[in-house]
């Protein structure tokens, strides 16, 4: 049984195996994204605070990239595809960031959305054929891989970090506060 809390995140499930729990503490995480963009129009996800340019849009957006980065090209060694396949990244490496104010919040939530389901089915599949030990196929350019607990991990960690700064954003929009 699954506990959901006020604001609807499934809560990461206090008994079970390391696979359970880790996978949990990132939907939770997931969850706490989409509950803090929740609700809001397109002037709202534009907004950034006076000492950054970071708005909720932009991290909806980066996080879509990040997880189609870890879970597809580097888990999976698939290639890029719509929209980070037309990207010139070494002359815009902010491009996520910065087009986001060009998406509408549907957009935007469907982006992150699609590429939360296909990190799951990926993740998934890496399980199936290898558990949290399977070696992700696109090594870095020193020829070292992570497994998949190290990018579950690391993905935990990415969530966190930018929930953080999602707290503080909408907290400047509209007041919301809460974990």
């Amino acid at each position: 049984m699954s506990d959901v809390d006020e604001q609807g995140r499934t809560e990461p499930p206090l008994e079970g195996g390391e696979e359970d729990q880790l996978l949990g503490f990132l939907d939770y995480q997931r969850q706490t994204l989409e509950w803090k963009c929740s609700r809001l129009g397109p002037d709202a996800l534009r907004a950034t605070t006076s000492a950054s340019a970071m708005t909720l849009g932009g991290l909806l957006k980066h996080l879509s990239f990040v997880e189609n980065h870890w879970f597809a090209r580097r888990l999976h060694g698939l290639p890029a595809e719509p929209p980070w396949d037309a990207v010139d990244w070494a002359r815009d490496p902010d491009w996520e960031w910065r087009t986001a104010a060009d998406d509408t919040p549907e957009e935007l939530f469907a982006l992150w959305r699609d590429t939360v389901v296909a990190s799951r089915r990926l993740t998934a599949e890496a399980i199936a054929e290898g558990g949290l030990e399977r070696m992700a196929d696109a090594p870095w350019p020193d020829g070292r891989a992570p497994n998949l607990r190290w990018i579950v991990l690391h993905m935990i960690e990415e969530y966190a970090r930018h929930n953080g700064h999602a707290d503080l954003l909408r907290e400047s929009i509209d007041g919301e506060t809460g974990e």
